[in-house]
């Protein structure tokens, strides 16, 4: 309403005002048309992130009965839980959500402490290597990393280093190489390595942010006779607070919602919850329920499902919130 208003009396000033009046009501008119944009890409904006969660937890409620009545659009009268006590069977949640802690939770864990490591030695110490390793860095951002699981799997199958363990079965017929598939191994080489998911941009942020310490911190605690490591963590690691929770956020985010990887190199008795969930899709029968490929009750086990899978994340991200939208800002994360 006060912007209608404002829009009112900038219009009559237009038309009856004098001349000065006339340029402070143009200078007003654009701050009216700034808001009422700034208002309008909000709401689009707000519009299209809660569509598709509003959706889902309407649907979430409702039974087979209700997709069919042209007259219920979002509420049902018949509101329905059933829906999640059949997702929860289907998906096998309490079991996969244990895998989802040890495989993915653990895994996002360890990369943000080696992928800080790795950001501390790339910002604040001088080396040859250094191109190729920030080189090697940009790589990981750039290649997607399905263009890496078949050589991955494949060295999984029969782990190798350099050669070297499959040198050994050349000279002497002995196969010493192990495999770690289906084993927590293949998510937690390459996070403590630092070449996890998407842990090119996680360690880009933590370059970014170490650059931007004081180099005196560091000096004094060089002349009190500390080492670059304990220098990294008596000095590096207590000040980085803010950006230890912008990627505790995004790793987190990433290795719950892994699908690719999970389904390429774990076995189906150790699915995570983001493979869990498209068994929604194949199941034709639970008990005595029956569900055909266009059953509509289908899409509501799957919206309770997806509600499911989502809602721990959620609650993670509510109680870092507000931290997390302080560590973008002074991170300095734009664009």
């Amino acid at each position: 309403m006060q912007v209608i208003d404002n829009v009112k009396d900038t219009f009559l000033k237009l038309k009856n005002g004098t001349k000065e009046t006339r340029y402070k009501a143009v200078l007003k008119a654009n701050g009216v048309f700034t808001s009422l944009l700034r208002y309008v890409v909000l709401i689009a904006i707000g519009y299209i992130i809660l569509y598709p969660l509003l959706y889902m937890i309407s649907s979430a409620f409702r039974t087979r009965d209700s997709f069919y009545d042209p007259s219920i659009v979002w509420i049902t009268p018949d509101i329905t839980t059933e829906n999640f006590g059949i997702a929860w069977q289907i998906m096998n949640y309490g079991k996969a959500f244990i895998n989802t802690l040890i495989f993915e939770m653990l895994s996002a864990g360890i990369q943000i402490i080696s992928c800080s490591i790795v950001a501390y030695g790339l910002a604040r110490f001088e080396f040859k290597e250094k191109r190729i390793l920030t080189l090697f860095m940009f790589l990981l951002i750039l290649v997607p990393s399905q263009m890496m699981m078949l050589p991955i799997f494949m060295n999984y199958s029969k782990l190798d280093f350099l050669g070297l363990f499959g040198l050994i079965d050349s000279l002497t017929g002995i196969d010493i190489r192990p495999n770690v598939l289906n084993s927590v191994w293949t998510f937690y080489l390459p996070a403590l390595l630092g070449v996890g998911i998407r842990s090119g941009i996680i360690i880009y942020i933590y370059i970014q942010f170490f650059k931007g310490l004081p180099k005196e911190l560091e000096e004094a605690s060089w002349i009190d006779g500390a080492g670059p490591f304990k220098t990294y963590l008596r000095i590096a690691l207590p000040s980085s607070s803010v950006v230890i929770t912008t990627v505790t956020v995004f790793s987190l985010i990433w290795h719950w919602n892994d699908y690719s990887l999970s389904s390429m190199y774990l076995y189906p008795e150790s699915w995570p919850l983001a493979v869990r969930l498209n068994d929604i899709t194949k199941q034709e029968a639970i008990g005595t329920l029956r569900l055909t490929p266009d059953d509509p009750l289908r899409i509501a086990i799957l919206m309770s499902g997806c509600l499911m899978f989502i809602i721990p994340i959620l609650i993670v991200y509510l109680v870092l919130q507000k931290k997390f939208v302080k560590s973008i800002d002074r991170v300095g994360i734009t664009g």
